[in-house]
């Protein structure tokens, strides 16, 4: 066999490669057209996952109708056996049968995994190259990210047109390993790789400008075909990757779970919005010696970080603010000349707005949890001068907590007899996915004048929900989130941050989300008999409005002593989900415009 591999694309594909392949699936060729000609304008690159189908040849003569009607796309064939982590069922010589009539219907490339061409005799793998497809030799490993040297010198060999190596990364530092064989081996222009996994989003993004030849997307996300792969619209509008060069700074947010943030969309908008040459990936981890060496490796210039990360990192730091300090607790670094800087902009999320609505001087506040954000909140509050109480299902963290930040701690069956001006949960308690029982019941809000919730996803949490059925005065965590990110964005930026931008598109994609959770649950069967019941009104439940900012305040600077400085907020607070009837109450200042359903349009390049 032939052991100079061809070092770049065959030359009449390379002007139709592009960034992104889309992958289709289906279990029809209807369904596979269906879905191919609702991307093929925007995405031309299209892999046609044939092992999808029952019976792939029969589906052949519709596919090679698509590709005469749409001459511009190019198109992967791609029939993987069930052995190696496809669904076809057949051995090695059915599979290149499949192959090879894809090439006859007007496929350009087709893809075999190693294994396979491992069985075949020369002369068949000979023969199968002769119809003019270009080959991909493929390499998957479900469960880790080994040896990926040793796995190209196994694949060489043969000579493929392209080299596809897909291990699974299972910690953050494996997309190291990964990006770092790109390196070594840039003479070659034709290597795909790529980490599987949650902990491998930073490949499919980065991977491209590292040397990959091309990334993989779902045609729409819940049709992905590997763990971790990205749908080709978030590639491309949240990650922007055909514009990710070697210049780009990398930030991310660091944590678990990652799964359901928003910060990705709302850091990258931002970006696009300011022109700022910088992605923003989700980093999942639990392990912070894992977090720290992709930090230095990649380098990422800076980081949000999350639950359970938000204390642990604080020995690692160069130097924090004097409030993180105080706090114990970093959500923000910044990274400079190599060293790592910290920040808490938890603490402004969480008084800005409860400043908006209240003096915080003397205001008795409830909150509830004792962890990373909670402990933002206490030592914020008490800050300002406001009692705090705290609850926690373990006594002995809150009485800790307490301790150090001069607040009270309050047992359960207190509650409903004391009178609280606000009650924060600064618990993960009602966020989505979370199943743990709230902490507090109806009756414990009777003496409540606000309730403000942390948690941002979903836009109407179980406490917001029982808030606004008592009529109280509410704010969503999605005011908090943006608050804080903006911030974020300023510390990581210099410049100030688009905060109207920030929450149009947090608001749409919770709504997009809640939609999509509707749809999927399942309908309620009608009553047998209409109730006769009339329903009391009740008055309605206001969001309690925010005062309109002044004029927009100078970015964070560098200096971690600054980036503590007091920012006045401009998110409003109609960012929750609308009651369902109008408040009579009007806000004493104007404030900022409505969220709109759909995302801000992208603004012109400059």
């Amino acid at each position: 066999m032939n052991t100079n591999a061809p070092t770049v694309i065959p030359q009449f594909l390379r002007p139709r490669i592009g960034k992104i392949c889309v992958a289709i699936i289906g279990t029809s060729a209807s369904e596979m057209l269906e879905k191919a000609n609702a991307v093929v304008k925007e995405f031309p690159f299209l892999e046609f996952r044939l092992d999808y189908l029952e019976k792939p040849l029969l589906a052949l003569p519709k596919l090679k109708q698509f590709l005469a009607e749409n001459t511009a796309a190019t198109a992967i064939a791609t029939c993987r056996r069930t052995p190696n982590g496809g669904k076809f069922a057949g051995n090695a010589a059915a599979q290149v049968e499949v192959l090879t009539k894809a090439a006859a219907s007007g496929f350009q490339i087709a893809d075999l995994e190693i294994e396979t061409v491992e069985e075949l005799k020369k002369a068949e793998l000979d023969k199968f190259r002769s119809t003019g497809i270009a080959l991909i030799v493929s390499y998957h490993d479900f469960h880790a990210t080994r040896d990926l040297d040793a796995v190209f010198e196994r694949m060489r060999p043969f000579a493929p047109d392209f080299y596809k190596i897909v291990p699974t990364a299972r910690r953050l530092a494996d997309n190291v390993e990964l990006l770092r064989f790109l390196e070594r081996k840039q003479e070659y222009t034709n290597i795909i790789a790529i980490c599987m996994g949650e902990a491998g989003i930073i490949s499919r993004v980065l991977a491209v400008r590292a040397g990959s030849a091309f990334t993989f997307a779902a045609a729409t996300p819940g049709e992905e075909t590997g763990p971790g792969q990205i749908a080709a619209r978030t590639l491309m509008e949240t990650y922007r990757i055909d514009q990710v060069d070697t210049a780009t700074k990398v930030y991310g947010v660091a944590g678990n779970p990652i799964r359901s943030s928003l910060s990705p969309i709302m850091l990258n908008t931002a970006f696009r919005r300011e022109t700022v040459n910088a992605v923003y990936l989700a980093l999942q981890t639990n392990e912070l010696s894992d977090l720290l060496e992709l930090v230095h490796a990649i380098p990422l210039q800076g980081l949000s970080v999350t639950m359970p990360l938000k204390q642990e990192i604080l020995p690692h730091l160069e130097r924090t603010d004097p409030l993180s300090a105080r706090i114990g607790a970093c959500n923000t670094v910044l990274r400079q000349d190599g060293k790592l800087y910290g920040f808490n902009t938890d603490v402004s999320g969480i008084s800005l707005p409860l400043e908006k609505r209240m003096s915080l001087r003397g205001a008795r506040v409830l909150v509830l949890g004792a962890g990373g954000a909670a402990r933002a909140a206490v030592f914020g509050l008490v800050d300002k001068g406001a009692e705090v109480f705290l609850l926690n299902r373990t006594p002995e963290t809150a009485q800790k907590l307490a301790k150090q930040a001069g607040a009270k701690v309050i047992k359960k069956e207190a509650v409903a007899k004391s009178t609280f001006d606000a009650v924060v949960n600064a618990t993960p308690i009602g966020m989505a996915g979370n199943k743990a029982p709230q902490m507090l019941d109806a009756k414990d809000l009777a003496n409540v004048k606000l309730v403000f919730d942390l948690v941002y996803n979903p836009l109407e949490t179980p406490l917001i929900r029982m808030a606004r059925q008592l009529n109280i005065p509410i704010i969503t965590g999605v005011e908090m989130f943006v608050q804080q990110g903006a911030r974020q964005f300023e510390i990581f930026t210099g410049k100030p941050a688009p905060e109207e931008e920030m929450l149009r598109v947090v608001i749409h994609a919770l709504r997009q989300q809640a939609e999509a959770t509707a749809e999927a649950a399942p309908r309620p069967m009608r009553p047998a008999t209409p109730s006769k019941a009339t329903p009391s009104k009740a008055s309605p439940t206001q969001e309690t409005p925010a005062a309109a900012p002044k004029s927009p305040t100078k970015a964070a600077g560098k200096a971690p002593v600054k980036a503590a400085t007091k920012v006045v907020a401009k998110t409003p607070a109609k960012a929750a989900a609308k009651p369902a009837t109008k408040s009579a109450a009007k806000p004493a200042a104007k404030t900022v415009a409505k969220s709109p359903s759909k995302p801000a349009a992208k603004p012109k390049k400059k």
